[in-house]
């Protein structure tokens, strides 16, 4: 995929009109090797972990956290939109970021973000609560947009395995704390305030394990620091960027809308509050293997674009599973959509690192496709709701959200082509 030129400002420009990525002149991969590559791939993992159970534990906590704090059912939903929406307005923030201070340092301080919102939502205040939720959904946002540039930076001929496992450890980090965060709390006795805090000392060993990257960067030389920070221009121009933010959006959507009311539809459709809520658990562990899986067997024995078409079909049938026969067979329609949902997220996360020409246009594509989409996946979870008001009945929304599917596969096989973003 990588030749041994340089690339050119004017082929890069000339990318969406037409040449393949392969005939695209670009940088040689180096990338890290040995036991440098062994360390910086665990660190990935574990930030990457740490990328949603502070957001994800508030949800299974949200009955007693609203009951304690007087707050209502609207304003406790912030806890979950509000994250959403730092995802999205403060992405495009990420990259000068990561240009001024360096990938690395930045990386460190959205851990050190983290662990400070988590100590913030300790304190005994509503206002303590949304601030700590706020500098929580700051950190992700830029730890967001940088970790798919790292990848492509210094894993360029594992892109595949290292997405797979980034985007395994987001399933596996939100899996773990919707799973276990209201068994922790009722067996250990502790209030909400500081069960939530617990998920800050996943936060301080990623730091541990971060800090040896720092010593490691500073080695590089000072031309390569250089060309990481020329800014990158006119990417909002290249229709291919849009269409890498259109299948990011429109599958984060589909994702927040579900995990938002499926709980409910199933205790609506007649089945016990727990198991319904262990049921979107278990689509979330299913949901692992499939974003393991898809970016690694991408190129090698699955076009792109097919699994882009296999991810909203496996969805399509979950969701006319639970039209029609929701309780009975919900691990079914539960594992058919976890699949579909890991392989859309993890595709989503490679196509950034496969359209980007090298690592200096992968922060602001991420940027870019993470601004959109998150803030159309913030819309996500309040338009399904208003629907089921409106309707009193769950079909219309389900029928939504199928119906999203199809310009879903659309954009996304319009990013699965082989080529490159224009930019300069």
């Amino acid at each position: 995929m990588h030749s041994q030129t340089p690339v050119t400002t004017d082929t890069v420009a000339r990318a969406d009109a037409g040449p393949t990525a392969a005939d695209l002149p670009t940088a040689a991969p180096s990338g890290v090797t040995g036991r440098h590559a062994l360390w910086l791939g665990l660190g990935v993992v574990l930030l990457a972990l740490n990328l949603r159970p502070a957001l994800v534990a508030v949800s299974p906590l949200a009955d007693t956290i609203r009951d304690d704090s007087g707050m209502s059912a609207a304003a406790t939903s912030l806890l979950t939109a509000l994250p959403l929406l730092c995802f999205g307005l403060l992405a495009p923030v990420a990259p000068r970021l990561g240009r001024r201070f360096g990938t690395e340092r930045t990386l460190l301080a959205t851990m050190v973000l983290i662990c400070a919102g988590t100590a913030l939502r300790m304190l005994d205040a509503v206002v303590a609560l949304f601030a700590g939720t706020v500098v929580i959904g700051a950190g992700i946002a830029v730890a967001n947009v940088l970790l798919p540039g790292l990848i492509k930076r210094d894993f360029p001929g594992r892109a595949g395995l290292m997405t797979g496992l980034y985007s395994m450890s987001l399933f596996g980090g939100a899996a773990l704390a919707a799973g276990v965060t209201l068994p922790v709390q009722e067996a250990s006795g502790m209030n909400w305030r500081t069960t939530l805090a617990c998920w800050g000392a996943l936060a301080v060993v990623a730091v541990v394990v971060w800090l040896p990257q720092l010593r490691a960067r500073a080695r590089d030389g000072a031309a390569a620091a250089r060309q990481a920070a020329r800014p990158v221009r006119g990417l909002w121009r290249s229709p291919l960027a849009w269409q890498v933010t259109g299948y990011m959006g429109l599958q984060s959507l589909n994702y927040y809308a579900a995990a938002a009311w499926l709980p409910t539809l199933l205790k609506d459709a007649g089945m016990s509050a727990g198991d319904a809520g262990w049921m979107l658990s278990f689509s979330s562990l299913l949901g692992i293997a499939g974003s393991f899986v898809a970016p690694v067997i991408v190129g090698r024995r699955v076009r792109s674009g097919t699994l882009a078409v296999l991810g909203a079909v496996l969805c399509a049938l979950a969701y006319a599973g639970l039209l029609t026969a929701p309780v009975s067979a919900a691990y079914l329609w539960m594992s058919l959509l976890g699949l579909g949902q890991g392989a859309a997220i993890s595709l989503a996360l490679l196509f950034i690192v496969q359209r980007a020409p090298d690592a200096r246009h992968v922060a602001p594509l991420s940027s870019m496709a993470q601004c959109f989409g998150y803030i159309l996946a913030a819309t996500g979870p309040a338009v399904l709701g208003a629907v089921h008001d409106a309707s009193h009945d769950w079909t219309l929304p389900v029928v939504l959200l199928l119906v999203l599917l199809v310009p879903q596969v659309a954009v996304g096989l319009g990013a699965a082509r082989n080529r490159h973003v224009a930019g300069r």
